[in-house]
């Protein structure tokens, strides 16, 4: 008997716990918001978030552009200091609130757009989630750095340095430029890559660093023809 009465205390434990986890795991409501300012405030990006995929390309005016989604729980940092946008996912949540799914994808997106050749340094943190950049020109640094997700770009111009860095996923791209414009250095564990290890000369630096993926970069010497 007192066994039949411990375990019907733990079913009802048991039961009593899913309610009160399904309690804490009530749906966000998600509403649609945007930051603009003008080009000339801006010289670097910073974007540091988590499980927000990325995509930046072109404004079509002399503005820059950033469109998400908020909730009271799942917010972001916006500030302008000194010329430098930062860009920051706030998460006010209890720890029973990350239990259950995730917000629909649609939810877990930043759109950013940048007028061209205004940028100096461009740097994009993210996980379980993709980069995506578009044709744009940053006049110095660029710095992408991914955990479970991938790097995808086209026609990317960058004044100096380029690093990238992803975890579980994969690096595929084009810059602008010549092979003998960069010095390359690149690290891969678990995948394929078609740049060498290391390559000295070139006034810019390309390193890469890929952790359980693969990279494929081209070099092309100009922008295409409009």
């Amino acid at each position: 008997m007192r066994k039949i009465l411990a375990i019907l205390a733990v079913l009802i434990v048991s039961v009593c716990g899913l309610f009160v986890f399904s309690g804490c795991n009530e749906e966000e409501n998600f509403v649609a918001d945007s930051y603009s300012c003008n080009s000339n405030m801006v010289t670097d990006i910073q974007i540091d978030v988590a499980d927000r995929k990325i995509d930046i390309g072109e404004s079509k005016d002399d503005k820059i552009h950033v469109d998400f989604f908020e909730s009271e729980k799942e917010y972001y940092d916006i500030a302008n200091v000194d010329g430098t946008l930062t860009i920051r996912l706030i998460l006010d949540k209890e720890w029973t609130d990350f239990i259950g799914t995730k917000p629909d994808a649609q939810y877990r997106q930043i759109t950013v757009r940048i007028p061209e050749n205004i940028l100096g340094n461009l740097s994009v943190k993210t996980t379980n989630e993709d980069v995506n950049i578009e044709p744009i020109t940053i006049s110095d640094n660029l710095i992408l750095d991914v955990n479970g997700g991938n790097i995808s770009f086209d026609m990317l111009s960058a004044g100096s340095n380029i690093d990238l860095t992803v975890k579980n996923g994969n690096i595929k791209g084009s810059i602008i430029g010549g092979w003998d414009d960069f010095a390359i250095s690149c690290q891969i564990k678990k995948g394929e890559s078609n740049l060498p290890e290391n390559k000295e000369g070139g006034d810019k630096r390309l390193s890469v660093n890929c952790n359980n993926g693969n990279v494929d970069i081209e070099f092309k010497p100009q922008k295409a023809t409009q």
